[in-house]
């Protein structure tokens, strides 16, 4: 569902009450030269929801008009995200190269209609002569050529007869039109370039603006929803559509995009990471990409809450990306499975304990989940435990391990620090405990109050694990705002060197051993974390940090440290 109070409801709403269209037909247009990011999945949100919302239906329609870009592979990674998200367009998969023909003899009309020419000029020429916004552009020596000599021109582009950069079919509006894509836009270019559909069928490829809105009309579609970069394009949109007098006219609304803090949109950038190796590849955890969010770990329904969460708009912000976060710790809390993982571990010797002596105790999985049951974790007279939670002169507030404090094991006893062990070096090595043996479960008959619980696994029965632990990909929150400083600085001057930090020797509970990969879970007092994807092997699993625990004790510790919180 969508938000019944958006703008976009308001007007599908007002058109169907006045009858101006029966039913909603919307589409999600996505180019085939990336993968997804978190922007698309407001669209897809967005343009799903509404066709659900109403009755209707959406169009998985990809615009695969530049070759030189688009692979397969970007095709089968589009409709697995999509899937992946919970959307399904059924029957109504179509693609812009499947209307090459008819795009073509449209642009034929265009020429015989006067509207349309093949221009000569170079690129650069093209450019320069397109005018300032305060100076009109300059009409192309070839603007006035016979509408003969067009259709000529035209058929030998498509034959191939011509090399690239040779010529383009134009437009014929206005060169000094206010906007500058009325100034007779390129409608067609030669890209001698195999199509990942059509081969080499063709060697003549449509500009996207002209084949967007035609492509809307041979669908049928009643609602084109594109974000607000696309705002200028629309009077071109409709020039199109009103000259080629299309029985059907689809209207383009446009909304703001989705804009998130410590990261970049663009998939010209996205791809500039992959490929300079910044990243390990589109599905990194770090990348703003919905497969590098699914390899993290965030659940799609936390991203389909997040994006109905923020609603639509016609006004650009960026949005913190704590927001996501919260929708997805929200999900995951209720969903994600309860495991203790030691990442930084050093051994606790609980001394009375009798030697030898292992026994089972019982744990809940999810206390949000009352249907999630419960497992069984061994424990024994060795344990691991967070070298983090034991100081030696702890300050004050501090309510782990320290030398005669008594602190809750999580799900079994009651421990007093009586010693610590040193190297040579001054490491800490081991701490030494005592327990209370009648605190089975973490809890006492006489009812004291343990402020501190800490988490554990055993020694003698506990698997090894690596975990990935990520930040974020850049270190401001903008990294784009500094481009036209007086020194200008790009975006990938502000890459975070410690986005990913490997951590070795994870000790983990047996039942992480053998988890399978995307399976999502909570580490107690740590975060939320996923088997990786591509990196787990049987029985030697890899975590990816998803989204961390609010950590009151941090805060505490800025605070006393006189730190900002």
């Amino acid at each position: 569902m969508t938000d019944p109070k958006n703008f976009l409801t308001q007007i599908i709403e007002d058109d169907l009450t006045a009858r101006r269209c029966e039913l909603v037909v919307t589409r999600f247009p996505p180019e085939p030269n990336g993968y997804l990011h978190i922007g698309h999945a407001k669209s897809i949100t967005l343009n799903f929801g509404l066709a659900k919302t109403y009755g209707g239906r959406c169009h998985l329609r990809f615009d695969d008009t530049n070759p030189a870009k688009e692979e397969q592979e970007f095709v089968d990674s589009i409709k697995n995200d999509v899937r992946w998200l919970g959307f399904d367009w059924g029957p109504y998969e179509f693609y812009a190269s499947d209307y090459f023909e008819k795009l073509y003899e449209w642009a034929v009309l265009l020429i015989k209609k006067g509207l349309a020419y093949v221009d000569s000029q170079t690129s650069e020429e093209i450019r320069v002569n397109r005018g300032t916004p305060t100076e009109p552009g300059k009409e192309s020596p070839y603007r006035n050529r016979s509408v003969e000599e067009n259709l000529k021109l035209f058929e030998e582009m498509r034959q191939g007869l011509h090399p690239e950069g040779a010529m383009v079919l134009r437009a014929r509006i206005d060169m000094a039109h206010p906007n500058f894509h009325m100034r007779d836009p390129v409608l067609y270019r030669i890209k001698f370039a195999h199509h990942h559909r059509t081969g080499d069928r063709w060697c003549l490829y449509p500009m996207y603006d002209f084949a967007h809105g035609q492509s809307d009309a041979i669908e049928g579609i009643t609602h084109s929803i594109c974000t607000l970069e696309f705002e200028v394009h629309r009077p071109l949109y409709d020039w199109f559509l009103e000259a080629l007098e299309l029985p059907h006219r689809p209207r383009q609304y446009e909304f703001a995009r989705l804009n998130l803090t410590y990261t970049v949109m663009s998939k010209r950038k996205l791809r500039e990471l992959v490929e300079q190796g910044h990243v390990d590849g589109w599905d990194d955890p770090r990348m703003p990409t919905i497969s590098g969010m699914r390899r993290r770990g965030y659940p799609p329904e936390g991203i389909v809450n997040f994006c109905q969460d923020i609603g639509v708009s016609k006004v650009e912000s960026v949005l913190d990306i704590a927001h996501l976060q919260f929708h997805v710790r929200e999900y995951l809390n209720k969903t994600a499975l309860r495991r203790m993982a030691v990442l930084d571990p050093v051994k606790l010797v609980i001394i009375n304990y009798p030697e030898g002596k292992h026994e089972l105790l019982e744990a809940e999985n999810n206390p949000e989940d009352p249907d999630a049951g419960s497992r069984w974790i061994p424990f024994g007279r060795e344990l691991w435990v967070e070298r983090e939670d034991y100081r030696e002169n702890p300050p004050k507030g501090w309510f782990r391990l320290a030398p005669g404090y008594e602190v809750r094991l999580k799900h079994a006893y009651y421990v007093v620090v009586q010693n610590a062990v040193y190297d040579d070096s001054g490491n800490l090595v081991e701490i030494q405990a005592t327990y209370d043996p009648a605190s089975r479960g973490g809890w006492t008959q006489d009812g004291r109050k343990i402020k501190g619980t800490i988490h554990w696994v055993a020694v003698h029965d506990c698997g090894e694990a690596v975990v990935h632990e990520y930040d974020h990909l850049f270190t401001v929150p903008d990294p784009e705002a500094h481009e036209d400083d007086a020194e200008p600085k790009t975006y990938l001057d502000f890459i975070n060197p410690h986005s990913l930090r490997v951590i070795q020797g994870v000790r983990v509970e047996p039942s992480l051993r053998d988890a399978l990969p995307g399976q999502r879970f909570q580490f107690l007092r740590k975060g939320y974390y996923v088997v990786d994807t591509r990196y787990t092997t049987a029985g030697k699993p890899v975590f990816n940090s998803t989204v961390g625990l609010k950590d009151s004790w941090e805060k505490l510790e800025k605070k006393l440290a006189g730190g900002a919180v």
